[in-house]
């Protein structure tokens, strides 16, 4: 997206995936990153679950579909029409 929407899409992401995320039983987290260069914007959205369960009880039968909203595509250049789900097998927690 162009770098002059992009506090705009994050405020409305924060409205609209990530409170359907804190709204969906097992989430257990959710980051938000983000990337200016040249112009453009790129976000990286990270969600913590504790089960497949919990993923299709947000995403659908269809988990490796990206969840998208009405207003998605006012700001974005391209979208990857799947995600990739990761099964933790290690972390590091700060002391």
């Amino acid at each position: 997206m162009h770098t002059g929407d992009a506090d705009e899409y994050a405020n409305y992401i924060a409205d609209t995936g990530f409170r359907a995320y804190g709204e969906t039983p097992g989430n257990r987290g959710a980051w938000m990153l983000r990337r200016d260069e040249d112009g453009r914007t790129e976000f990286l959205t990270l969600s913590m679950w504790e089960s497949l369960d919990a993923v299709k009880a947000f995403a659908g039968e269809d988990h490796e579909a990206a969840v998208l909203y009405p207003e998605d595509e006012q700001y974005l250049i391209e979208t990857d029409p799947k995600v990739k789900h990761y099964e933790v097998v290690d972390r590091v927690d700060p002391d």
